[in-house]
């Protein structure tokens, strides 16, 4: 585990989430090395098998947001790294950088770091006082249809918009972005060569939509400034059959399985 003590206050901070990326597929692409540019960057070119705190999105950013990341699957007590003041919290060490805030955002800022939200799905849509309630936390958020999940191109338009961002940040200013990709949630079918509407969702356009994902997130790397701790996880899971069942929301083992990897850029 990382001192993010010594973290916070000297380094960017990225946070991308996944959405809807399910462990077992991510971890069998970069296996067969279909994901070089990801594996290149996760500790070992592997990712930890995690659980999340939510089995569909708002629930899993509620909680990541007030520094209840994805949980490692083994045993034990696992200490945080963020954690808001909470008498008695047994994950919280030395090594916690902890926040006298509801939600880490504002505990951010309260130390110094612009926070931006550039969302992806549907709740980061601000088109209605749910969609609205994850990206308040933010200084600035940002989000169109084309960054939503029915644009084939939404993962290049974020970075897009995230190039603007990163050209009107001050140099003396830290940053807190989270970055919420809606490539892998449903219908992701369009990525998978010769697939139609017809076809539907599988768990292959899923891989095919990870493999797309893959080859455009340098771009984001590239973007962000030296040094910057990176976090890149998935929220929640999804069914694609499994025991009968389709989507999320669900206490199913696809569903609260998730891939995590955490680095930094220097």
């Amino acid at each position: 585990m990382y001192d993010m003590n010594e973290v916070i206050g000297s380094h960017d901070l990225l946070l991308v989430t996944l959405d809807t990326l399910r462990y077992d597929v991510a971890a069998e692409l970069a296996a067969a090395g279909e994901t070089p540019t990801l594996a290149s960057l996760l500790p070992g070119g592997r990712w930890e098998r995690r659980h999340t705190p939510g089995s569909f999105t708002y629930a899993a950013h509620a909680a990541m947001l007030a520094g209840f990341l994805p949980t490692p699957a083994s045993p034990g007590l696992h200490p945080r790294p963020f954690a808001g003041t909470f008498p008695g919290s047994e994950t919280t060490a030395a090594g916690t950088w902890t926040f006298e805030a509801a939600d880490l955002p504002t505990g951010l800022a309260s130390a110094g770091y612009h926070t931006v939200c550039v969302g992806g799905v549907g709740f980061f849509n601000k088109l209605t006082p749910l969609g609205s309630a994850l990206p308040s936390l933010f200084a600035e958020s940002h989000w169109e249809p084309g960054f939503g999940v029915t644009d084939p191109a939404s993962l290049p338009n974020q970075f897009d918009r995230i190039a603007d961002v990163m050209a009107r940040l001050p140099a003396e200013r830290r940053l807190f972005l989270l970055l919420n990709v809606a490539s892998l949630h449903q219908p992701n079918w369009f990525y998978l060569d010769g697939a139609t509407r017809a076809h539907g969702d599988t768990r292959a356009s899923h891989a095919a939509a990870l493999r797309h994902v893959d080859a455009h997130i340098g771009r984001l790397f590239e973007l962000m400034r030296r040094p910057c701790f990176v976090i890149v996880c998935s929220d929640h899971g999804t069914a694609y059959g499994e025991d009968g069942h389709t989507g999320h929301r669900i206490g199913h083992e696809v569903v609260w399985t998730v891939p995590y990897g955490e680095f930094v850029l220097s």
